[in-house]
Formats: C-alpha cells, sequence, structure tokens
C-alpha cells in the first residue's frame, strides 16, 4: 500500500540523482498553462495563481536548512519505476500531486488561515540551527540538535495519500524516516502509553501567531498512541519531492501518519514528550465535538458541518473536480486496523 525506496547518502552519485523535471514529467503533471492563471474555487476545483507558486518558490530557497540535510535528503531520491497506482491499486489511478500544489497549497495557521499563507510567509523561518527536546517518561531526555536527531539514520522515500479533515486530498513523495526508530532511541519507561509532539512558537516569524482572530493557544500541539507511533507507517519527514522541506510544509521536521487526517501530521517539530496521560491536543481543546484525539479517516463518521464520504483529489481542472469515495483510514486499513480492534470509532473518533 506504499513505495518506500530506501538509499544511503554515500550510495548515490550526484550524477545518478535524478533531475526534477524528469520527476516531474514522468508522471505527466500539469505544465505551466492557463490554469494557474487565477485564484478562485470552480466547482470545487483548485485553480492556483502564478505569483502563488513564484511566492513558493522563494519560501523554498529561503529554507536555510543545514548543508549536510540538504545534501542527504537529495541522497535518498531514486528513480521511481511506477507511479502510486502500482502500490495501491484502486478503480482510478493515482497520480502524484504536482509540487506546485503541494507546497502552495496547504494549512499552517502560524503564518495564517487563508490555503496561501503559509507559501507566501514561510520564507522567514529559521531552521538552522533547531533543536528538539526529549522530555517525560523516557529513559534519554535532553535538547538534541537537529544533527543529533537525523544523522543515525537513513532516510528513504515513501509516497503516501494526505486527506484533509476539510474533505480534500493529496498524493506526495515524503523523505524521512520511521518514527518507531527515533523513539526507541530515546527509551520511553514502562509508564510511556502516549507520545505528544509540540510545535515551534515564533511569533516574528510566524505572524499567524501574532493574529487576534487566531482560536489556537500556541504551540500547536498533537499526540498518538505509543503503539500508533510504532507501527512502521507512522514517519518523521525532513523533504519531500527529493528536496528538503520547505517551510510552509514544516522545514525541518514533521510527523506523517498517513491513515489519520492531516491535522494530526504536525510541522515543524520543537519537542517530543512521552506521556502516561492522553495529553490534549489542539484540535480537541478547541472543539472536541468535531476534531477527536484520533481523527481516524473515516467516511463512516462525518464532520457535524460536511460529509466525509468523498474527497476531492488536488489538483482539479475547470471541467473535472476529482471527486472519489474516501476510504477506510485513508487506504491503510490493512495494515493499521488491529490498532482500533473492538473500539467504536464512532466514539472515539
Amino acid at each position: 500500500m506504499l513505495i518506500i525506496k530506501n538509499s544511503k547518502v554515500d550510495d548515490v552519485k550526484n550524477s545518478e540523482i535524478t533531475s526534477e523535471a524528469e520527476y516531474l514529467n514522468r508522471r505527466k503533471f500539469l505544465g505551466k498553462s492557463a490554469v494557474f492563471a487565477a485564484s478562485t474555487l470552480v466547482g470545487g476545483s483548485l485553480v492556483l495563481k502564478e505569483q502563488v507558486l513564484n511566492a513558493q518558490t522563494l519560501s523554498t530557497q529561503s529554507a536555510r536548512v543545514p548543508a549536510w540535510l540538504g545534501s542527504k535528503v537529495a541522497g535518498s531520491r531514486t528513480e521511481l519505476s511506477a507511479g502510486l497506482a502500482d502500490a495501491t491499486p484502486r478503480n482510478d489511478a493515482e497520480q502524484l500531486t504536482p509540487e506546485e500544489y503541494a507546497t502552495a497549497y496547504n494549512n499552517f495557521y502560524e503564518f495564517g488561515t487563508d490555503k496561501e499563507d503559509p507559501a507566501r510567509l514561510a520564507g522567514k523561518l529559521t531552521t538552522d540551527p533547531w533543536s528538539v527536546k526529549i522530555s517525560g517518561e523516557v529513559a534519554k531526555p535532553g535538547e538534541y540538535t537537529l544533527e543529533d536527531i537525523l544523522k543515525p539514520h537513513d532516510f528513504e522515500e515513501r509516497i503516501y495519500r494526505l486527506r484533509c479533515v476539510e474533505a480534500w486530498s493529496m498524493v506526495i513523495p515524503w523523505v524521512g524516516f520511521s518514527l518507531e526508530k527515533l523513539l526507541k532511541r530515546f527509551g520511553p519507561t514502562g509508564n510511556a502509553k502516549y507520545v505528544q509532539f509540540i510545535t515551534l512558537v515564533r511569533p516574528n516569524e510566524m505572524p499567524g501567531q501574532n493574529s487576534l482572530f487566531s482560536t489556537i493557544k500556541w504551540p500547536y500541539r498533537e499526540a498518538l498512541r505509543l503503539d500508533e507511533a510504532y507501527h512502521p507507517l507512522a514517519m518523521l519527514a525532513v523533504g519531500m519531492y527529493g528536496k528538503p522541506l520547505p517551510g510552509q510544509n514544516g522545514a525541518p521536521l514533521r510527523l506523517i501518519v498517513p491513515w489519520k487526517y492531516g491535522f494530526k501530521s504536525i510541522k515543524s517539530i520543537v519537542e517530543i514528550r512521552f506521556t502516561e496521560k492522553q495529553p490534549k491536543t489542539s484540535w480537541q481543546s478547541i472543539a472536541a465535538g468535531e476534531y477527536g484525539f484520533y481523527a481516524n479517516v473515516n467516511p463512516y463518521v462525518d464532520h457535524p458541518r460536511w460529509s466525509q464520504a468523498t474527497e476531492r483529489r488536488l489538483p482539479g481542472s475547470l471541467f473535472s473536480s476529482n471527486r472519489m469515495d474516501t476510504r477506510m483510514f485513508n487506504g491503510y486499513g490493512e495494515q493499521v486496523a488491529s490498532l482500533y480492534s473492538g473500539m467504536d470509532l464512532k466514539r472515539y473518533y
């Protein structure tokens, strides 16, 4: 149900790394056409402004990631011989979402509530230096540099579906490694039942944190049960499309939990905390009746204000919104359903 490509950075020569043009063209991505001329929702499909794409490029160039990290991400990039449809068969062929969409249309309220705000404003984000605090019920607590966190791990590319609670979806190639590998390194104690993730608070670089209209009490917080965090599909991502994460997508370190709604995949992580009791998450604290702790993709449990039975796969066109049925656990049920055996998934949503 996923594609994983492993590679050690020392095993890949620069001459062997697939060019971006080849990476995109092989999947017949949308070219630079009139579809990007305006920014609007037409019949439920997304059309992006060309200036938003330009803003995304500037933000990516301004990421200032450490040279060693950029090299290691690039080293994990491999020629993919098949599209997602080969790994996740279904009635409709699934293509990778064009990079321009995945990096210019997203939610990252630290930069603002509009979908275009992160790409427009994330260029200010400083990601070097970066550190992550390990705390709580763990054998090796402490403040660790990003290099301490990442250097022991080989990176791999995984293609996952991303399903937003707002009923739109994408297909994205992430670069990173299994979350389980990191957690085991620091040794959760026998009391640890949950793992909490906390994001950066830096209002001078994240203007959404200064907004008088924000309903989020910063920092943004998310959490998983420990057995969920240990599942092989859960990963920490440091890159996408063969390049380091841009600021708007959670640089330099974010969580990816593909069977859950996208808001669980917290961005720009600065602390990982092990707890005995279930911690409150940000959206659960704001509206528990709308955003539960588990947030598993479930077409049979609607959001109070819209149906979750279908999703809109981006990008769409003026003539087709790419509407498709939502799959239980976002299509990863065969791998993860056992985590919730015997649970009432309407109650524990």
